[in-house]
């Protein structure tokens, strides 16, 4: 299993998917043990990763590679650098936990894990590809189970929120395929002269061939991968599929989607147009940062006018995101660890927020912001937990928000002064819709109508007590995560030569 680090923890919980499938269907508790199981290698195996990881080089570490499609030069490619390991820890650790948190789904029980567990090998994948083709079928494999997740066991509106996000995401996809054909027929393997999918040959600038070398044809491609992955950030005007999608969604798919999905466009962002086309990312720097600001902004403006817990939420997600757009578009050391730091940050600490508002709803069963009240009463352990998830979110020193935002800004002032200023009421209006929100749910009197409800149980706090460790941890000693990045990401910042 050593050999093989990333493939286990990629196809693990696809055997647990093959495994679920004939399970009988009167045992849905012999089918949560077994996805839970299937998710516990890839949690288990990132402890490996985690420790074994070099932290002084910026080379791929704990690679596989072998012919896959031979006449295509399509290659089984796996491995992963600073910028990926971070998001493969996160994938591991929030996907196992997202098992635990479903176990009281009764609807369709054996479907639903399957295709959970189906969603894990898409994330997984799609951190650890380094050929373009593989990484487009991991990209393309998350699709349909997150479709279904929420189109069957979302709320009432799901069908609707499901088919927005795949036509959203479908559209993007298209326009990835129809870069990632560009660069496949207009690189070549410098060993061969063949055409190659290989991630680190079209990283190359020397195998790219005249065509590919043009302005404005580095500039189209440039654009049509980023309205690939700024769909699944998603970066304004693209973020409208992403409120449906949390409201209607299952708690655990909600934490899925804001915890790793929208981490996977500005990963594509880091991954494969930074390298690739530098010359782009840098013409294309300072809209970026504008886009960034109007995240941050817009988001947060939004998220104070919601009423709805998960909209709320939702939405801060949007804005939250915007702060690792003004990270990445500054190609500054601080910067862009910051980002990428964001990103890891961002994912623990919307997973808190989406699973402490699943505690809610499945005992009120409404997520209404004004028909709670004084609950800090009622559910103490509860409500010390949320207060946690919504002091981080608001940047808390202590907290690991805090430092990531912290070197986002201290990485982005020197390159991009007015748009950091305008982008720092992000923080104000932040902290103005966490306390608004803690202030009606949980202080004053307390509302009669839930003088029976009980606190949090054993089983939700054993999901929130390990990403709560993992956010005061960050949040107090944030080295040993800045220490696993910082190599790959100097290295990109040269690479894109600012």
């Amino acid at each position: 299993m050593g050999e093989h680090v990333l493939s286990w923890m990629t196809f693990a919980p696809l055997v647990g998917m093959v495994v679920i499938a004939f399970l009988p269907r009167e045992r849905p508790t012999l089918t949560k043990v077994v996805a839970a199981a299937a998710a516990a290698v890839p949690l288990l195996l990132a402890f490996q990763v985690f420790a074994t990881f070099d932290r002084s080089t910026a080379e791929m570490q704990f690679v596989e590679r072998g012919s896959w499609i031979a006449p295509f030069n399509i290659e089984y490619f796996m491995g992963i650098d600073g910028l990926s390991v971070t998001m493969v820890l996160l994938t591991a650790l929030l996907s196992f936990l997202c098992i635990i948190a479903s176990w009281r789904i009764d609807k369709a029980v054996k479907g639903y894990f399957a295709l959970f567990l189906l969603l894990e090998t898409g994330m997984m994948g799609v951190f650890c590809a380094l050929d373009f083709f593989l990484f487009y079928v991991f990209w393309e494999v998350m699709l349909l189970p997150m479709y279904f997740l929420i189109g069957i066991w979302g709320g009432p509106r799901k069908e609707y929120a499901a088919i927005k996000f795949f036509l959203y995401t479908l559209a993007g996809s298209v326009l990835m395929l129809l870069a990632m054909l560009a660069f496949y027929f207009n690189v070549r393997n410098p060993d061969t002269g063949a055409h190659t999918f290989n991630m680190l040959h079209m990283m190359d600038q020397a195998n790219h061939s005249p065509w590919l070398q043009l302005s404005h044809v580095r500039h189209l491609i440039w654009i049509a991968l980023f309205i690939g992955f700024a769909i699944k950030v998603p970066i304004f005007p693209f973020h409208t599929w992403l409120p449906d999608a949390h409201v209607e969604a299952p708690t655990a798919v909600s934490v899925i989607l804001a915890g790793v999905l929208l981490k996977m466009g500005t990963y594509g962002i880091l991954r494969i147009s930074y390298p690739m086309l530098p010359d782009a990312a840098l013409w294309f720097a300072y809209p970026l940062a504008i886009l960034g600001m109007i995240n941050i902004i817009y988001g947060a403006l939004c998220a104070m006018a919601q009423s709805d817990m998960k909209k709320l939420v939702a939405y801060s997600s949007i804005s939250h995101m915007g702060y690792v757009l003004l990270g990445m578009s500054a190609f500054t050391t601080q910067g862009i660890n910051g980002a990428v730091m964001q990103m890891f940050n961002h994912g623990t600490i919307t997973a808190m927020l989406f699973l402490c508002v699943g505690v809610i709803y499945d005992r009120a069963h409404h997520r209404d912001i004004d028909g709670f009240g004084g609950l800090g009463l009622q559910m103490p352990v509860y409500t010390s937990v949320f207060s946690l998830a919504l002091f981080a979110a608001l940047g808390l020193p202590g907290l690991s928000g805090f430092i990531s935002e912290a070197l986002v800004f201290l990485g982005a002032f020197p390159t991009y002064r007015t748009i950091t200023i305008i982008s720092a009421l992000g923080i104000v209006l932040g902290a103005a819709y966490v306390l608004w929100m803690l202030q009606r749910v949980f202080l004053g009197e307390k509302n009669p109508k839930y003088d029976s409800l009980p606190d949090i149980s054993a089983r939700e706090l054993a999901t929130l007590v390990p990403i709560a460790a993992v956010v005061v941890w960050v949040g107090v000693q944030p080295s040993p995560v800045l220490d696993l990045m910082r190599v790959t990401l100097n290295n990109l910042i040269a690479t894109v030569g600012r």
